[in-house]
């Protein structure tokens, strides 16, 4: 059985299936005969059974007591009132209601045959029982299936809403988880690099290190005042002092580095300094390098950055830095690209113009 729709809906099915028995309750009251109290009977217990199956009580009572009414109710009542066909015409009106799949619209036809059949044995005129069941029919269709279908559609309207919803904050969640690994995952390889290098340089050169230890703190500093601006969204990357980092970083850690570059600007230049930091942690971390060439050129309506070094001993496989690169790329319509031939690695980024 389908699941019934909301209160208002489940009154609305109450109010008809009780003016479907409005019409065969007269004619019975208007038998003349003793067999009038068989046909009250009859309605009672498909009254009864109407409830019970609209309160979520098993169908086949419902059957039950729709063909128990026949033999009950169907000879009852004057003919031009066609006592019967009301009760068939409930029955076609609440089988699509009640049922799922192609049953519903069977049981409906079937519903209209029966009704034309007990015509036929009761007064020999099918066709006005047919005509008033599948009028009774439609109409409790028309009035409650309806209804139930734009509730329906209300439903999955707001469960799509609802998981556009989820979806959007699942989206900012990934947005947020890489740039948070951005900026961490550059900010700490650094610092771990200077902090290294000031315990080395604390027995033969402590200014030195010294120097390098504060450079560190200030790094740190810099990566939390970065972190909370990710968090508020405010964050932008300015890519000619990210390539001028870059240098400084990559120098300080022994690695010869060129920088080739055009001016450019906008939030492709953002793109391509986030694509940058990646870079560089990538060097840092997954190789040996001994030097390092960076290119930032427009052409062709695009903006290209290649990334070059020697010494890489990454694993062919790509990273959660590659791979959170290549989908916030892949929103603005950027790709990413990697090439390795022998110990030389290539990270090419292309985003339009």
């Amino acid at each position: 059985m389908n699941d019934l729709p909301h209160t208002t809906l489940r009154g609305t099915l109450h109010v008809l299936w009780l003016s479907s028995l409005a019409v065969p309750l007269i004619s019975v009251l208007r038998e003349p005969t003793a067999l009038r109290w068989l046909g009250v009977l009859g309605l009672l217990v498909l009254a009864v059974a109407y409830a019970v199956t609209l309160r979520g009580g098993p169908l086949w009572a419902l059957v039950a007591a729709t063909l128990v009414t026949i033999p009950l109710v169907a000879p009852v009542g004057p003919d031009e009132l066609s006592t019967w066909a009301w009760i068939g015409g409930a029955a076609a009106g609440f089988a699509p209601l009640l049922l799922s799949g192609p049953w519903r619209w069977l049981a409906a036809i079937g519903a209209v045959v029966v009704s034309g059949l007990v015509g036929f044995f009761v007064s020999r005129d099918h066709t006005t029982y047919q005509m008033i069941a599948a009028s009774v029919g439609v109409t409790i269709i028309a009035m409650a299936g309806l209804p139930m279908w734009f509730a329906g559609l209300l439903g999955q309207a707001r469960a799509g809403r609802e998981a556009q919803a989820d979806l959007a904050v699942s989206e900012e969640r990934l947005r947020f988880a890489r740039d948070v690994h951005d900026l961490l995952g550059h900010r700490l390889t650094v610092i771990a690099l200077k902090s290294e290098l000031a315990g080395r340089l604390a027995s033969t050169d402590p200014e030195r290190s010294a120097a390098e230890a504060f450079e560190a703190q200030r790094l740190a500093s810099s990566a939390l005042e970065e972190v909370r601006d990710a968090v508020h969204g405010y964050r932008a990357v300015n890519l000619p002092e990210q390539l001028e980092a870059v240098r400084n970083v990559l120098q300080e850690a022994g690695i010869r580095c060129t920088v080739s570059e055009v001016p450019v600007d906008g939030e492709r230049a953002t793109q391509l300094a986030l694509a940058l930091r990646e870079a560089c942690t990538n060097v840092l971390r997954h190789s040996h390098a001994t030097w390092c060439m960076i290119d930032v050129a427009v052409a062709d309506e695009e903006m290209r950055m290649t990334v070059t070094n020697d010494g890489t001993e990454k694993p062919s496989g790509e990273g959660n830095g590659l791979r959170g690169l290549r989908e916030r790329l892949a929103a603005v319509g950027g790709q990413v690209s990697v090439e390795k031939s022998g110990d030389v690695f290539t990270l090419q980024v292309v985003v339009p113009a």
